[in-house]
């Protein structure tokens, strides 16, 4: 997996995200200070996405895109704190081999 953070993204990067997103749901997510990004095989990112929401309170998408290899990228979104808490979460429960990988 890799994980990337983008503390206080800019507008046109949030809208990437938000016009890529997967989700049949139309709304802004409520709090955008922080976007943490996910990448990696399907089954990690469904565990990586229930670790993460129930962690804290964050938001999270599956985002579209076209990776030969069939990798799944994930947007976490919240404020900074609770999605760096997201990823790092996320982190050790795969470092841990808690049914992520």
């Amino acid at each position: 997996m890799e994980f990337r953070i983008i503390k206080s993204p800019s507008p046109g990067t949030v809208d990437i995200l938000l016009r890529r997103k997967g989700s049949l749901k139309s709304e802004t997510p409520p709090c955008v200070d922080a976007i943490g990004l996910v990448q990696g095989r399907m089954i990690e990112m469904v565990v990586a996405a229930d670790i993460a929401e129930k962690a804290v309170g964050v938001t999270v998408e599956d985002i579209r895109g076209s990776c030969p290899q069939n990798m799944i990228l994930l947007a976490i979104f919240g404020d900074t704190a609770s999605v760096a808490e997201a990823l790092s979460e996320i982190k050790r429960k795969a470092e841990e081999g808690a049914d992520i990988c």
